[in-house]
């Protein structure tokens, strides 16, 4: 059953895939505290709404 609501669980390889960089940035973003994750068995999980949050709040505005 998914909670719609909570949007759905991404693997580290889809995040990376999302965000462009290896799954190494990834695990380093999950570890440091600057993308939430939960920990499922041996392997994480992450939100695709905290994926999103993150973007939004690393852009970086050149002018």
């Amino acid at each position: 059953m998914v909670n719609e609501d909570k949007g759905k669980f991404l693997t580290v390889a889809e995040v990376a895939e999302i965000m462009r960089v290896s799954k190494m940035t990834v695990y380093r973003l999950v570890h440091s505290g600057e993308l939430p994750a939960v920990r499922v068995g041996r392997s994480f999980r992450v939100n695709e709404t905290a994926v999103s949050e993150y973007l939004e709040s690393s852009v970086y505005d050149v002018g």
